[in-house]
């Protein structure tokens, strides 16, 4: 019997999920009330990589004379036809993924999944017609939404969420913020690069405070937005904001530990970039079982397997607990839909590559050293600075560092961590090698060809065998 599924969100997980159910020979039917892509492609990483594109152009452009180009300065950003190139680019992609769905024969319904019974699923079309889908198995790819601050809401003018900063039609003088994770530091290189004011604050004390993010990655960054004119508060928090005809005064107070003193500034907009929160779930699915956490979370297992029979979960919808990426979510995407399918497939999450798109790139792959020393592993970590490499000086672009994490006893690689040009490049090979369990001595072995980037990773490995030749 033909199996039906039906995919529940078109993002980076839910149309890969569709695409694999229908080269495994699944009859699939998604639903998508927005458009096809997902926050990644209309409103997070392909955007806002538009607009790093161009941030790093202007890098370039200031730079020149080092390179023997004279430009003629100033120049200036062209909202309108960023916009517009912003625009052409997610608009080809999405029709690359309607072109997937057709080559696939993947029914495409541009609706709202409103309420679910086993085997249903009642949709609202978008021209306001109900239909009723059948399914034996569902695959949910939700999604999630910015956060906002309970005492600062989004106005989409002056307060603004992630969604809202990456379709501004003026460029902002100056702007506040809020939160020095992934996606505000992201933003922080952009906006600064394109010329405004730039303020960053982070409650915790230190720039990326995530557990996969290498503390000493963390500090070059916050030392290379020093130089970019970006004032980063740490260990501080928005006290109050003020609008008064038009303008925003906003009190920051910071810790004991940071001086314990507060700062008023007048920014001409506030970007809150402090987390994601799960998008609620159509009616139905929690009486079929569907389990969620206190935070509104879908729990699911390994399998991708949620606590309802033959229904799955993947991608954002899942939390901070499993690893909120876009390509993190297109392979749970397949695992979900290769298990629909009659597979036994689980989810390794061992080397999953997260990147930063800051300037300088922040990449890293599995383990930190203190992580490895909690799990009760004998490690070792080795450092290697990018002005080391030939490519990087012939570029200018010596700012950054790679580090090994690695087995003291077998030479095992247990995480790498990046900070430089290309990092988002450079943390693939990194990837490989820990999927196929290489060791250091394998790393080190392996030819780079001169001169490139990717050497900082020979160099690296030969320092972890203490052989290196020029670190």
């Amino acid at each position: 019997m033909t199996q039906r599924i039906v995919v529940i969100g078109a993002g980076p997980g839910g149309y890969v999920a569709a695409v694999r159910a229908g080269q495994l020979g699944a009859e699939v039917t998604v639903i998508e009330k927005d458009n096809v892509g997902g926050t990644c492609l209309n409103r997070g990483c392909i955007p806002s990589k538009v607009l790093k594109a161009t941030a790093d152009m202007f890098d370039h452009f200031r730079r020149a004379a080092e390179f023997g180009i004279q430009i003629p300065n100033p120049f200036r950003l062209d909202m309108k036809r960023l916009a517009i190139r912003k625009e052409t680019v997610i608009k080809n992609q999405a029709q690359g993924i309607l072109k997937l769905f057709k080559k696939h024969g993947i029914r495409y319904v541009k609706g709202d999944a409103l309420r679910f019974k086993p085997g249903e699923v009642i949709v609202s079309s978008e021209h306001g017609e109900s239909m009723e889908v059948s399914w034996n198995k569902l695959i949910l790819a939700t999604g999630s939404a910015p956060a906002e601050l309970a005492h600062l809401p989004f106005d989409g003018k002056r307060i603004l969420s992630s969604n809202e900063a990456l379709f501004l039609d003026e460029l902002p003088d100056s702007i506040l913020i809020i939160g020095g994770g992934a996606v505000g530091c992201e933003f922080a290189s952009i906006f600064s690069a394109f010329g405004s004011r730039v303020t960053l604050v982070e409650a915790m004390p230190r720039l990326l405070p995530l557990p996969s993010v290498d503390g000493d990655c963390s500090k070059v960054l916050q030392r290379e937005m020093k130089k970019r004119k970006v004032k980063v508060l740490l260990g501080a928090t928005v006290g109050s904001v003020e609008q008064d005809s038009g303008k925003l005064r906003v009190i920051i107070d910071t810790t004991a530990q940071q001086g314990g003193e507060s700062w008023r500034i007048e920014p001409d907009c506030v970007l809150v970039c402090i987390g994601r929160k799960p998008n609620i779930l159509p009616e139905g699915l929690e009486e079929m079982g569907v389990t969620t956490d206190d935070r509104g979370w879908v729990i699911a297992n390994e399998r991708m397997e949620t606590a309802a029979e033959d229904v799955y979960a993947i991608g954002d919808m899942l939390g901070p607990s499993r690893i909120m990426l876009a390509h993190v979510a297109s392979v749970e995407g397949m695992i979900a839909a290769e298990n629909a399918m009659g597979k036994d497939r689980k989810m390794d999450y061992r080397a999953a590559p997260s990147v930063v798109f800051t300037s300088p790139e922040v990449a890293n792959v599995g383990l930190t050293e203190s992580q490895a020393l909690q799990n009760g592993r004998r490690a070792r970590s080795d450092t290697v600075l990018f002005r080391t490499v030939g490519k990087a000086q012939v570029t200018g672009d010596i700012a950054g560092e790679a580090k090994i994490v690695s087995s003291a006893d077998s030479g095992e690689i247990l995480g790498v961590h990046i900070i430089g040009a290309r990092a988002s490049e450079l943390i693939a090979e990194a990837t490989l090698a820990m999927r196929m369990n290489a060791t250091v001595a394998e790393l080190a072995e392996t030819i780079h060809a001169h001169p490139t980037l990717s050497e900082v990773m020979l160099e690296t490995s030969l320092a972890a065998i203490d052989r290196p030749l020029h670190a």
